[in-house]
């Protein structure tokens, strides 16, 4: 291409040339020197035109070569940060984690392989009368052995009716630092000498559901003013409400309740339902759905009482559960009493389910410090503290948030 533009500014020199000889009467000497000018003055402008391409093609490529080093240079940076990844990275940490679990979980398995020998050594010399006879025997009747209120049912009508029901609360702290966690809501009948009946005294145990209504709205109704008056001070406090299976299984009251946590969002995560464990194992379809309905908007749970850590932590999790409360007694004198794993893991198995163990009855030092040492870092008892009266201030004008339950006559 380059050479047809070459012969193309020759064939042009040599037409000026030519006109200048024959139309303006050159020598043949000027119009060869005409002819020479102009070719050198095309030739010198084609070489300019063809440098000035050739240094933009130059700058591109250098342009091109630039953004791909760039690139190369990000990507190795990258590779070298995830190299420098994997180096950091603690793989003995890790596997003495996976190694401690399946440390546990041979435990378990080789206690549950010397469970079935000794049932099986057990029916193996076992006379073959004894089926027969367990058979015709009638079944055992459970023994109760919760002792009854000792205040009766009228009694606790008519204290309702008088307006003596409190509420006290009972702290929880939280090992070492021994900070308040929360505060349980106790409900106490004030007597004529000025003591206090505790709930054991006068909670009915067998009928009276109606009654029980009343005492859990009065609770909830009283956490909602603390709560709300304890976050407008700047001081937001958890309180534990006692709940029962008297209050779920009326659908009325189900209602009433979810309407009293929709209309103080804002406080509801300050609250938690405690629930006994009798109660959590027979809970209906429709009782735990109000349950889901409460940890979606934003209220907690805390099974209270529990007798064994054999459960599906997974499941109480994905029903709102956020911690369990043991008796610290029990659990430090009689462990394989409530779980078959070693005292000290436990607690950090549970909390993998984001539940945390609670131990209550804490009656001494020494039991707090066993506590701690197995991992459990919330407790509550007789020696951190027993239930007391609430700050005037937070207890003021309770009827704006009063919790209405409708009273049913007693079947």
């Amino acid at each position: 291409m380059q050479a047809l533009v070459y012969i193309f500014i020759a064939c042009a020199a040599l037409g000026i040339g030519v006109a200048a000889y024959f139309g303006l009467t050159f020598t043949p000497i000027e119009a060869g020197v005409t002819a020479l000018v102009f070719g050198c003055m095309a030739v010198v402008l084609m070489e300019r035109v063809l440098r000035r391409r050739a240094e933009a093609r130059l700058e591109k490529a250098i342009s091109d070569l630039s953004r791909l080093l760039s690139t190369d240079a990000q990507a190795g940076s990258v590779l070298s940060q995830r190299i420098n990844a994997l180096v950091d990275v603690n793989a003995g940490s890790r596997l003495e984690s996976v190694e401690a679990d399946i440390s546990v979980l041979g435990t378990v398995v080789r206690q549950v392989a010397e469970t079935l020998a000794e049932i099986e050594d057990t029916r193996r010399s076992t006379p073959a009368t004894v089926p027969a006879a367990v058979v015709n025997t009638a079944p055992a009747t459970e023994v109760d052995t919760f002792p009854e209120p000792v205040i009766p049912l009228s009694m606790l009508r008519q204290a309702l009716e008088e307006q003596r029901m409190v509420c006290h609360i009972e702290p929880i702290i939280q090992l070492p630092k021994r900070r308040p966690h929360g505060y349980d809501l106790v409900p106490r009948i004030g007597l004529e000498d000025g003591e206090f009946a505790d709930r054991p005294d006068f909670m009915p145990r067998r009928g009276g559901e109606e009654v029980v209504r009343r005492i859990e709205a009065f609770c909830l109704e009283e956490a909602i003013v603390i709560a709300r008056r304890a976050r407008t001070a700047g001081q937001p406090i958890i309180l534990y409400v006692p709940l029962s299976r008297a209050s779920l299984s009326d659908p009325d009251t189900r209602t009433t309740i979810e309407a009293a946590i929709e209309a103080n969002r804002a406080i509801a995560g300050s609250l938690l339902f405690a629930m006994g464990e009798a109660d959590c194992r027979l809970l209906s379809n429709a009782e735990k759905a109000l349950l889901t309905n409460l940890a979606h908007l934003g209220v907690g749970l805390s099974l209270a009482g529990a007798t064994s850590l054999r459960v599906d932590f997974a499941d109480l999790a994905g029903m709102g559960f956020r911690n369990i409360r043991i008796d610290a007694t029990g659990f430090l004198t009689r462990p394989q009493s409530f779980t078959d794993f070693h005292t000290a893991d436990i607690a950090d198995y549970a909390k993998r389910f984001g539940l945390d163990l609670v131990g209550t009855g804490v009656i001494d030092e020494q039991q707090l410090l066993g506590l701690f040492e197995d991992g459990i870092v919330f407790a509550q008892g007789p020696h951190i503290g027993g239930p007391g009266p609430v700050r005037s201030d937070l207890m003021a004008e309770r009827k704006s948030v009063r919790v209405e339950i409708p009273r049913r006559a007693e079947a």
